[in-house]
Order: structure tokens, then C-alpha cells, then sequence
């Protein structure tokens, strides 16, 4: 492989995206392992697991996502360098990464336990069914939010949990509250392409009920999102108790920046909310680890 093909093979895997598996991920391992790192046997486990989250898995899912939005990717100004955009990769080499990172996913995934290739194949098969007819759930208002939501805010973290645990032991509390924060975050990236998508005719969420709709889902989400964490706390329902107090603090400023971030949504506005959400994730984490 040559040294431009290598280069293009790592924008279309976007390394920007694979932190986007690999928190949630990482938390699921700290609430299995009541440890910031798992147990040395673990170790290379956990290490192929990262890989296989990172660039392996997010290379095949855009590299297939990429082939099947090339109609609005090309009106699509933050496309517009896009290595299918572009011609620096054409549509069958892309299709043949797409083959090749989809199997080095699940050959990966061997080492790290059968489960966890289930798991994989899971994540791959809902990819397929966001990006390619006849299902293109990109295209279907509501679906395109749950299928982001679900693979980001339940399946990484169940991901990360499995590594060392079982995964119907997943405690669900983590699930609804990943879920949901997910779904929160992802709703205002459907208004960042809205003109794109409606030119190149795709219906995502922000094209069928407009921006508005958009931004007040995002609201609802993140604040029910919110309030499912302080509810817990004040339960003491596996988000510790202590975390209640410095909760309430916060999540004024949590709601407001999301509130004002979102509004006109941009990609470097969306950055700045992902970094908002990993102030209630590190203060949970730092909490259940310090009372385990």
C-alpha cells in the first residue's frame, strides 16, 4: 500500500470518530473492573478490543457510509476533501477496505472473546442497515437518531463491560443514561448537513421536522439524560450518592451549554458539548471507582 493510499485509508477511518467508541467503551471496563485499568490478565484483550473499536470497525462502517452519501457529500462543503470526493480513492478500493476492515473486525474480535464478535457483528450489520438501500435508516427520521444511539450510548459500553464480565450483567441504568446522552449529541449533527441532506434528497431527522424540531429533541434528551443521573444518585442506584451534591451544581451548567452550543449547531460547537458530557462522566467514574 502506498504511502497516499495509507494516508486516505486513515481519512476515511476518521480518527477524530474513534474516541466516540472508545469512552463509553472505556467506561463499561471501569464499572466491570471497579479499576481505572483491567487486571493484567485482561490487558491484551482490552487492547485488541480498542483497536477493533477504533480504526477497524469506524474504518469499515464510514468507508460503506461514505460510498452510499456520495450524492450529498459532493453539496456537502465539510465533505468536500472526502477521499471518494476527492477521486483520491475510488468507489471499488473503498469497497474492498470496506471487506477488509469488516473481517479484520471479526478476526479480531476472536481474541477478545465470541460474545464480543457477536457484539461486532451486531455493530457492523447496523452500519450496513444506516448506509445502504433498501433500508438506508439514515433516511428514516427517528431511526437514523436510535441506531447512533444505540451502537454509541449501549453497545460500547456493553462493549467495554464484556472484555471481562458478561454482558447480560450490564447494569441497564448505564445503558438509558448512555442512550440517551447519545441520542442528544447525534440529534444536532442532522442540522449541521441539513442543507446537504435536503439537496441530495436524503429525509434525516433535521430534513423531515426541520432544526427547531431538532433542537428541542436535543433538549428533552439531554435533560431527561439529566435528570436520570440525579434520580439515581438520590437513589443511590449504582451512580454513587456522593456524586448528588456536585450534581446538582453542574447540571445547570451542563443544561445551559448545551442549550447555547446547539442552537446553531457546528461541528467545533458539537466538540465542545462532547467535552461537557465528559465532566458527568469523569465525576461518576472517579466516584465509583473511589467507593469500590
Amino acid at each position: 500500500m502506498t504511502a497516499l493510499s495509507e494516508k486516505s485509508l486513515v481519512a476515511v477511518s476518521r480518527p477524530w470518530f474513534w474516541p466516540v467508541s472508545w469512552v463509553p467503551a472505556y467506561l463499561g471496563t471501569v464499572l466491570a473492573g471497579h479499576a481505572w485499568l483491567p487486571a493484567r490478565a485482561d490487558a491484551g484483550r482490552a487492547l485488541v478490543a480498542l483497536i477493533i473499536l477504533g480504526p477497524l470497525v469506524w474504518g469499515a462502517v464510514l468507508a460503506q457510509n461514505d460510498l452510499h452519501d456520495l450524492p450529498s457529500d459532493r453539496v456537502n462543503p465539510r465533505k468536500a476533501t472526502a477521499p471518494l470526493v476527492t477521486g483520491a480513492v475510488p468507489a471499488d478500493r473503498l469497497r474492498l477496505w470496506y471487506r477488509l476492515l469488516a473481517a479484520a473486525s471479526l478476526a479480531a474480535a476472536l481474541y477478545v472473546g465470541p460474545l464480543f464478535v457477536l457484539g461486532v457483528a451486531g455493530v457492523l450489520v447496523l452500519g450496513w442497515a444506516y448506509s445502504v438501500p433498501p433500508l438506508r435508516l439514515k433516511t428514516r427520521p427517528g431511526w437514523d437518531v436510535a441506531v447512533n444511539a444505540l451502537v454509541v450510548g449501549l453497545v460500547s459500553p456493553a462493549a467495554g463491560w464484556a472484555i471481562t464480565r458478561a454482558p447480560w450483567e450490564f447494569p441497564w441504568q448505564i445503558g438509558v443514561i448512555g442512550v440517551l446522552f447519545a441520542a442528544a449529541l447525534y440529534v444536532p449533527t442532522t442540522v449541521t448537513d441539513l442543507a446537504a441532506d435536503t439537496e441530495a434528497g436524503d429525509t434525516t431527522f433535521a430534513v423531515r421536522f426541520g432544526a427547531r424540531t431538532a433542537y428541542r429533541l436535543g433538549l428533552v434528551l439531554w435533560g431527561t439524560a439529566l435528570a436520570v443521573c440525579l434520580l439515581s444518585a438520590a437513589l443511590d442506584a449504582l451512580v454513587p450518592r456522593s456524586t448528588l451534591i456536585p450534581q446538582l451544581v453542574t447540571v445547570p451548567i451542563l443544561a445551559g451549554g448545551y442549550a447555547a452550543l446547539t442552537r446553531n449547531p457546528t461541528i467545533p460547537r458539537l466538540a465542545v458539548v462532547s467535552l461537557l458530557f465528559g465532566i458527568p462522566t469523569a465525576g461518576f467514574a472517579l466516584a465509583y471507582v473511589g467507593a469500590s
